[in-house]
């Protein structure tokens, strides 16, 4: 009998590391998109995504239009917000007065509650608000000025907690709603030569965790989304030692951007989390994805994961 359970414990731990060997997300992800919730529940939803002028933000943008949502596009460039509010209205099921462009500095804390004034007034609700904006990083820390590492703490995690405290009280208010925050594998994981990004990235998960406890009786999700590599233009507007410092070269030269994702896949799978109000949800292809289970669940191997990863990314930035 005990060879009999032990065999089926094998045998499941087998399944399991084949269905993560073929995934591309976590594997609650992965069963929600087979057998859960539609992203299609989201059609009519106010969705209001930052950092929405490219990358992740812009695909997602792209993927909500087609599933049918009210969007809020906020970036600093309105140029480029009208191209993606133009990109949502051609590909998707959402007329032109359904798609609203709203110029957004994520460290200009005192225009916020401003910017919230002007969703409400054109949609009435803010059914989703999705904290995408941020910059990374790419540079040891010892060759970061501190102005540098208070740069990225600023853009990546003030900016999205500011928003949030404006847009929160509506929410409290009408008793229900969805927070995403985009996070990074590099929020589970100390990434050498990003340890503002990721410290910002793990200081984002200590914050909306929290908030995610406080609001336990409120029907508030918070979903933390922690995205590995993703084909985006980050690379290039990499921080490099200063804010005035860009890396500039291309994500395919960056030792921390292989196996990169398709933007578009990474959006599908946003918007899978969001319909099934999942708390945490990491997308990434392998092997960044093993890696993340094994740093997380083998506690007594980080130290030697750490150290391999390092060896690897410093050795082709030297």
């Amino acid at each position: 009998m005990l060879d009999l359970i032990v065999y089926g414990i094998l045998v499941v731990l087998l399944v399991q590391l084949l269905r993560l060997r073929m995934s591309d997300g976590d594997l609650s992800l992965m069963w929600c998109e087979r057998f859960g919730e539609s992203p299609t529940q989201l059609a009519g939803k106010v969705v209001w995504i930052t950092g929405a002028s490219s990358g992740i933000g812009e695909a997602l943008a792209v993927e909500l239009s087609r599933v049918g949502a009210k969007l809020v596009l906020s970036a600093r460039r309105e140029g480029e917000l009208r191209r993606v509010k133009q990109r949502c209205v051609e590909a998707g099921k959402v007329p032109d007065n359904d798609v609203m462009v709203v110029p957004l500095d994520s460290v200009a804390y005192d225009t916020h509650a401003g910017c919230v004034e002007r969703v409400l007034a054109h949609f009435g609700r803010v059914d989703i608000l999705v904290n995408n904006s941020g910059r990374t990083q790419r540079s040891v820390f010892w060759e970061t000025s501190l102005d540098g590492d208070r740069f990225i703490f600023e853009v990546d995690v003030v900016g999205q907690v500011s928003l949030t405290k404006a847009v929160l009280p509506h929410m409290m208010e009408r008793g229900e709603g969805q927070i995403v925050v985009t996070s990074s594998l590099s929020g589970k994981i100390p990434t050498p030569r990003q340890s503002a990004y990721s410290g910002s990235k793990f200081a984002l998960h200590g914050m909306f965790g929290a908030l995610r406890a406080e609001l336990h009786s409120y029907d508030i999700n918070i979903l933390i989304a922690c995205p590995g590599p993703v084909e985006s233009n980050i690379v290039q507007n990499a921080m490099v030692g200063e804010p005035s410092k860009s890396l500039n070269i291309d994500p395919k030269l960056d030792p921390v951007h292989v196996d990169d994702m398709a933007v578009s896949r990474c959006a599908r799978l946003f918007t899978v989390g969001m319909a099934n109000r999942l708390d945490e949800i990491w997308i990434a292809k392998n092997p960044h994805l093993t890696f993340t289970y094994m740093y997380t669940y083998l506690p007594f191997m980080k130290n030697r994961l750490l150290k391999t990863m390092a060896k690897r990314v410093m050795k082709k930035t030297q």
